[in-house]
């Protein structure tokens, strides 16, 4: 069993910036694939970026070159860097963890850009 908890959501000016935070409990962080999504009022959950365990990272083209996702295997935490940031980020941004069949999902943290 994988708990996830966020933080590091809030309001910011367009253009500011943020770092969500997401820690993770189990032992088989290492192992975990990770990944951000987010959902605006009225709209599906999204995908915003992903990370496997060696590292290799993936975004959504409507965040690339404004976020980086990373991760720290030795505390368990995983991180979603945002700059640039837009009134059309404005979302719950959730943590994600995927270990074989089973798929883990954190509280969810709010973000809103102001214009």
């Amino acid at each position: 069993q994988v708990q996830l908890v966020e933080s590091g959501g809030g309001l910011v000016q367009a253009g500011g910036s943020l770092r969500l935070s997401c820690a993770a409990s189990g032992s088989i962080f290492r192992a975990l694939y990770l990944g951000w999504y987010r959902q605006a009022p009225g709209k599906q959950r999204e995908l915003v970026a992903t990370i496997t365990s060696t590292g290799t990272t993936n975004y959504a083209d409507s965040v690339k070159g404004r976020f980086t996702i990373s991760r720290d295997n030795a505390k368990n935490m995983e991180y979603l860097q945002m700059n640039s940031l837009k009134p059309e980020d404005t979302a719950v941004y959730y943590c994600n963890a995927r270990w074989g069949v089973s798929t883990y999902w954190g509280q969810g943290t709010q973000v809103t850009v102001s214009s």
